[in-house]
């Protein structure tokens, strides 16, 4: 296959939780119909880890932000009850 004629992907950075969250919905999809070639295969196969491991740092990124809002009103309400 000629480089001019791969699939590109759009960079990362560009992208957000949910756009990355659906294109590895459908990287996935593709990779389970098996009809390209190896290498190709092997293209969709990378993007779909780099995919994964950007929605997971999302993910993480998340759980961290509500565990310290959860923190935080723990430590006001306690505040709150010394009063």
């Amino acid at each position: 296959m000629s480089d001019d004629t791969q699939q590109t992907f759009r960079p990362l950075e560009e992208l957000s939780y949910e756009q990355a969250r659906d294109e590895l919905i459908e990287v996935v999809k593709i990779l389970e119909l098996g009809q390209m070639s190896l290498d190709e295969s092997l293209r969709y196969w990378e993007r779909g880890e780099e995919l994964a491991a950007y929605c997971e740092r999302y993910l993480n990124g998340a759980s961290e932000r509500v565990e310290k809002a959860l923190a935080q009103r723990d430590t006001d309400e306690a505040d709150a009850e010394d009063s």
